[in-house]
């Protein structure tokens, strides 16, 4: 995106015109053109405007700290906000599922909104026609795409039910991909003689954007369905990661990470990893204890609300674990009682603090592209959402991943509903085949008269 080239005419933006041009060798180029631009159209400048953001910190909050140093002024602000967002998850963690999808989607719509807003006041200046327009839209059709196959997937039942939602389900993907070719149709037409290329950097901007928030926030909702424990931890091991790192950074930091964030150290790399596997592991033992955590949620179709209640699975009953020799030398334990849910939380622990900074550094390295500081101003000391996002998204990813490679089984419930949305005959042939399967291993006598 730092390469990004500006024509500078007219239209451009005053500001523009004031820096120096990296690109000289990109004129000539532009001069080539066939569509006839003139000299002035041809002029480039790769340098890329700071996007203006006002101060995040509130009057109130400035005054109560004035007396004291930047560094300890910017250590308290955060401190005081950070609190009081731990204290707003767990609020939402108590008002229930829903709350937490409603919560995820408007985190993305606001993600999105920042990122597409970084775009649009840096190319304002061209008047691209239907950018925003088109953001939004495109943004509408993937969340109706996405959130129309969760429910097909986990609300079968009531979507079978209803006849308009039958419809919708069973011709969705042919009605989204409808929507969307809508979108692209809209696009073209929209294009430009002197804003071809900016056009299509602007519509690659929009569906990388998509794919980063959008898909990610989703595979989030995914997680949820599996056990809020999903949710919750693999969160609370970021934020744990984030504040311990940044708590032995300010303290003992000494020597320097990264180039992209120059404030973090390899101090507070190693500190934050250690306290975060340790923070995975309590913290998985006391969740992993709850009903209310570890089941997954399901919607219930007699009552028409979401419910959290079943028999733990063994990944949430404690069992008995020999330690290694060493680790019986230096605790004097030969055994412990763990629930197998913890001994994954350090693998998501682990991915939180040594992978997981990859999204922020990723983030750093876009804010640097654009010079500037911080994606919005919403959150005061931290920027905007999406700073705060940055290594959530590529957390959310992982948990997706590692479910399904390492804990999710089949679910004989959407079989069930699956074959029960076939046609007579079709459920007749398989019941058929079923039948004719057990007999041969042998397990359909032994059903048969276990039942007489």
């Amino acid at each position: 995106m730092t390469e990004l080239r500006h024509r500078a005419g007219k239209d451009t933006d005053p500001t523009l015109q004031q820096q120096p041009s990296e690109d000289k060798g990109s004129d000539s180029e532009l001069k080539g053109e066939k569509d006839g631009s003139s000299d002035s159209e041809a002029k480039v400048d790769s340098g890329v405007p700071e996007v203006p953001v006002p101060a995040d910190t509130p009057v109130v909050l400035n005054k109560a700290v004035s007396g004291l140093s930047s560094r300890w002024k910017n250590w308290w602000i955060r401190g005081v906000v950070t609190l009081a967002m731990i204290s707003f998850f767990f609020l939402i963690i108590y008002l229930g599922p829903m709350v937490l999808m409603m919560i995820v989607l408007i985190v993305q719509i606001k993600c999105f909104e920042e990122i597409i807003s970084i775009g649009y006041n840096v190319y304002h200046s061209y008047h691209l026609p239907w950018f925003r327009t088109l953001s939004w839209y495109f943004l509408l059709c993937v969340n109706y795409f996405f959130y129309g196959e969760t429910v097909t997937d986990y609300f079968f039942t009531l979507v079978q039910r209803e006849e308009p939602l039958r419809i919708l389900s069973k011709y969705h993907r042919f009605i989204s991909f409808a929507f969307y070719l809508t979108g692209f149709c809209m696009f073209v037409l929209s294009l430009v003689k002197k804003h071809y290329r900016l056009q299509f950097y602007m519509f690659g901007w929009t569906h990388v954007t998509l794919l980063i928030v959008v898909t990610q926030s989703h595979l989030i909702i995914h997680n949820l369905f599996e056990g809020m424990i999903w949710f919750i931890v693999p969160i609370s091991c970021v934020i744990c990661n984030d504040i311990m790192s940044y708590m032995f950074g300010f303290f003992f930091g000494r020597t320097p990470l990264i180039k992209l964030s120059p404030k973090k150290t390899w101090e507070g790399f190693i500190g934050g990893l250690f306290s975060t596997i340790v923070f995975g592991i309590m913290f998985s033992y006391l969740l992993a204890g709850y009903r209310y955590f570890v089941c997954p949620v399901e919607f219930n179709n007699d009552s028409n609300r979401f419910q959290v209640d079943c028999e733990p699975s063994e990944l949430f009953q404690l069992q008995d674990y020999i330690l290694p020799n060493i680790l019986q030398s230096f605790t004097g334990w030969t055994t412990v009682r763990l629930y197998p849910f913890q001994i994954h939380s350090i693998a998501l622990s682990s991915f939180a603090s040594i992978l997981g900074p990859f999204g922020g550094f990723f983030a750093s390295g876009f804010k640097r592209a654009f010079k500037i500081k911080d994606f919005a101003n919403t959150i005061p000391g931290h920027g905007g959402i999406m700073d705060r996002f940055d290594c959530q998204y590529l957390m959310a990813t992982f948990v997706n991943v590692y479910i399904a490679s390492f804990i999710r089984g089949p679910n004989p419930t959407k079989v069930i509903q699956q074959l029960l949305a076939l046609r007579m005959d079709q459920q007749l042939h398989i019941f058929n085949s079923l039948k004719t399967h057990l007999t041969e291993k042998g397990l359909l006598p032994a059903l048969e008269g276990a039942a007489a």
